[in-house]
């Protein structure tokens, strides 16, 4: 168990972000619903007095049990696959990396087993909506798109009650009370988490689950929910529409097949458990991670093959970039830098930590290949790929760019803060990185 004090800069960003978040996510739904995806139009009649706030509520969908249903349904089904069908695919999958997989060193010096079978769980609910939309019809294709707002108030209702039970639970029962952080302000405590791997029994993880399975696995199905729409709208389905859907399906799958390298990441390796998690895996990924296609039913867009090139092949420049940076660290990591990395034997600094139980460790800092280039190219690779999904729907509106200035204010924020927790972590060896690799993001410029 450890403390630390929270600024007041800080404070103020955490209050802010839980009064705010989740009305901005009603807006840039409602604003769809309601305007045609207008950013500005319903700003301009609240200014006028043509709309009010409650006249904009009254018109939105309401709580329905319908939609109760669904998700309950939805998030049931997802915690039997992750829980209850233990992963077979790594068996017959080269390369891939599923079943039982040990996580990073926690602050306490534990290891954690994770149990890896994402992208399975992908694969059989994708399988299960591909035969009912052409063999069962039990449902219709478009019935996520159809039922979007009253989901809305559902995963609200789930983001809540699973971030204020992972909060009480972290006073009353922590899975591992060394590895709890407190900080003396409850508004802190509730939206960044105290519990650092916070579990039900042996298996369940909060983290690896609520990361990975409601929000990531339905983002695919969102998408195609929205594409069904489009042609049941216009009877036909744009290119614009393929390309988000085509470009974030191969994001997504890409999590999933490296669900086991996901385990040394950020959100699991530094990242407390609370609503910031909570909330923010059950609402705000699938509801702005998928404003693209949310757009495209409203507003379809037929791109010019010139602009549907540029468009993927930013895209895939993007994933690429993504992808080769953090198998370079991975393939680093797994042989302890006895690996080529661009034809080459890779350089790195080595450097020394201590951890929460006062145990010596070493580690190596790679300074070639991508991470020679910048210290966080992977995530340049990243906002390349976010780009891509916006620049899909043309330039009609600024709503579906809303997700590429969330996403540098996410990555560039990610960057400060994880560099600061390794200053503290390494200390001068730090200082020996930055002077190797001095840019973080574009090479020459920041």
């Amino acid at each position: 168990m450890f403390t630390r004090e929270v600024d007041w800069f800080s404070l103020s960003a955490v209050i802010l972000l839980l009064c705010t978040a989740p009305f901005l996510v009603f807006f840039f739904v409602m604003v769809c619903d309601q305007y045609q995806c207008s950013v500005s139009q319903p700003l301009v009649e609240l200014y006028s007095g043509e709309a009010t706030l409650r006249s904009i509520w009254e018109k939105a969908p309401s709580f329905t049990w319908t939609a109760a249903q669904i998700y309950t349904v939805w998030v049931s089904f997802q915690v039997v696959l992750y829980m209850c069908v233990p992963d077979i695919t790594h068996k017959f999958l080269p390369g891939y990396a599923g079943g039982v997989q040990d996580g990073a060193r926690t602050p306490a010096g534990l290891i954690n087993k994770y149990e890896i079978n994402g992208l399975q769980s992908w694969l059989i609910t994708h399988a299960l909506w591909y035969a009912n939309a052409q063999y069962f019809h039990w449902f219709s294709p478009t019935i996520i798109f159809d039922n979007w707002i009253p989901l809305l108030w559902c995963t609200n209702i789930l983001g809540y009650v699973v971030s204020t039970f992972a909060f009480v639970k972290a006073y009353l029962f922590p899975t591992n009370a060394e590895d709890c952080k407190f900080t003396g302000n409850v508004f802190y405590n509730y939206m960044m988490g105290i519990e650092f791997n916070p579990r039900i029994g042996k298996w369940f993880d909060f983290k690896l689950f609520f990361n990975g399975r409601p929000g990531i696995v339905a983002w695919t199905l969102i998408n195609l929910s929205y594409a069904a729409k489009q042609q049941e709208l216009y009877g036909y389905v744009t290119n614009s529409m393929i390309l988000v859907n085509v470009l974030q399906a191969i994001y997504v799958l890409d999590f999933f097949w490296n669900e086991a390298w996901y385990l040394k990441t950020i959100d699991i390796c530094h990242d407390h458990f609370g609503w910031y998690l909570g909330w923010g895996d059950c609402v705000w990924l699938p509801f702005l991670y998928t404003l693209q296609g949310l757009y495209l039913v409203y507003n379809p867009v037929q791109l010019s093959t010139t602009h549907a090139a540029a468009v993927l092949l930013l895209g895939l420049v993007g994933y690429y970039v993504f992808r080769s940076t953090n198998h370079q660290k991975d393939l680093f990591r797994r042989t302890e830098g006895k690996c080529s990395v661009w034809g080459k034997k890779p350089t790195f600094i080595e450097c020394a930590y201590r951890s929460g139980d006062g145990s010596l460790h070493h580690s190596k800092l790679m300074t070639s290949g991508f991470w020679g280039v910048a210290r966080h190219l992977n995530y340049t690779g990243d906002l390349m790929g976010s780009l891509a999904y916006c620049a899909a729907c043309g330039f009609g509106h600024i709503h579906p760019y809303f997700y590429i200035v969330y996403m540098t204010i996410l990555l560039v924020h990610r960057c400060v803060r994880d560099e600061h927790r390794c200053s503290s972590k390494y200390g001068k060896d730090w200082k020996r990185y930055t002077d190797a690799v001095p840019y973080r993001l574009l090479p020459g410029i920041f």
